[in-house]
């Protein structure tokens, strides 16, 4: 079903593509629940977002033309997949990747300048998402460029509403993963044993997962997470960057690095939305919506909420966990929320302690980056480097190698 209603604003807007948390900060103010062409109803306010996420049954997650597992499943399906997916990101699993991880962020902070300037998210961001959620999954490092265009593509598909092109770009993906399965079939007793072979003898209510099913779930952990993984680095590397009180706090007390990290997506979202639909007619705030209508979460907003929040551009480390919907909530929170912490928290410790300042280039902020991703699309950052600094990183990991994930 479509609405006759006039449009409320224009997410396409110059003056939202140039700057769109303070586009959506005035939305959140002027217009709470507001329809627009491309999102439909965009709901802009903490209270409104966590009403839907709570109402799995009034809000329906197969708000997309594709299935996604379990992303796009309701209840009672979700629950049955959902719990076959949770072991994959408990302590265990985590606690084992740890070490990986952590050897792959000080790699790549190794090959930063010694002294000058970097593009941070091309020059580490983006190569970091690729090779921890490739080694994450056992994947071979030659899927690390066809992923990353396999992203910008889907990104450019989904601005412009081209449906043929998001066929294409999901159905060239989904071959590529086949391919990886059917080689894995046949390497027998040889098959590496890691998170994609395990994912293959996976079933759920007593039936093994169909090949379809798997490749969703694959595609769910790569294409649907690496650019947002990338995105965080890059929001809290120019946040330190341009707050040297807090880049020098967390030089000092690396175990604040994950809090701080959780604070600062808040302030700037990694992921800008998400999509719900209502299985019948609602209303909220003064609007009402059809069933079967867009509903658009814009995360990005209902972080900023003042009355949840205060000052949205406060940073602290004291805030309540439960109130931050960077991970989401309700049923389908991200359940990978502790993998994209440990490697948040891998990459930002290696970074500073590889480092002894990280500047900002220049007086004005950076391009944002493109819907539906948030943060920036490059970061130009001064960075002063010093070979002591990550030998004592080194040093305080053996400390804290065994502490809980």
């Amino acid at each position: 079903m479509t609405t006759d209603a006039p449009p409320d604003w224009d997410p396409h807007a110059p003056e939202v593509l140039v700057n769109p948390m303070s586009a959506y900060d005035r939305m959140r103010h002027r217009c709470p629940v507001a329809h627009s062409d491309f999102l439909h109803y965009s709901l802009f306010r903490h209270a409104d977002v966590m009403r839907v996420l709570q109402d799995p049954h009034t809000f329906s997650s197969q708000a997309s033309h594709y299935v996604s597992v379990p992303n796009s499943m309701d209840p009672p399906e979700h629950a049955a997949y959902r719990l076959m997916i949770e072991p994959y990101f408990n302590t265990k699993r985590i606690t084992e990747f740890e070490p990986i991880c952590r050897q792959i962020c000080r790699d790549l902070v190794a090959t930063l300048p010694h002294n000058g300037q970097i593009g941070i998210m091309f020059g580490l961001a983006h190569p970091f998402a690729l090779r921890v959620q490739c080694a994450f999954l056992g994947w071979p490092d030659s899927l690390h460029k066809p992923l990353r265009q396999w992203i910008r593509r889907k990104n450019a598909a989904m601005l412009s509403r081209d449906l043929q092109a998001m066929r294409t770009i999901a159905t060239e993906f989904d071959a590529t993963i086949r391919t990886l399965l059917e080689t894995r079939r046949k390497a027998g007793a040889d098959v590496p044993d890691d998170a994609t072979t395990r994912l293959m003898h996976e079933s759920v209510n007593g039936q093994p997962l169909k090949d379809a099913e798997i490749v969703s779930i694959l595609r769910n952990w790569t294409v649907g997470e690496l650019g947002t993984l990338a995105s965080s680095v890059g929001i809290i590397a120019y946040y330190l960057a341009g707050h040297p009180d807090v880049q020098e706090l967390l030089r000092n007390r690396p175990e604040l690095v994950r809090v701080a990290n959780d604070e600062i997506l808040r302030i700037c979202a990694p992921l800008t939305a998400n999509r719900r639909t209502p299985t019948c007619p609602v209303h909220i705030g003064n609007t009402s919506i059809p069933a079967g209508e867009r509903i658009t979460l814009i995360w990005a907003s209902a972080n900023r909420d003042e009355t949840v929040f205060g000052d949205p551009d406060e940073f602290r480390l004291d805030r309540n966990p439960a109130l931050n919907l960077l991970y989401g909530a309700g049923i389908h929170a991200c359940p990978g929320a502790p993998l994209a912490r440990l490697e948040l928290e891998a990459m930002i410790q290696a970074l500073l302690a590889g480092t002894r300042a990280l500047e900002p280039v220049g007086d004005t902020p950076p391009a944002p980056a493109t819907y539906p991703t948030g943060g920036y699309h490059e970061v130009v950052l001064r960075i002063y480097r010093h070979a002591e600094k990550l030998a004592g990183f080194d040093s305080y990991q053996r400390n804290t190698s065994d502490s809980e994930v």
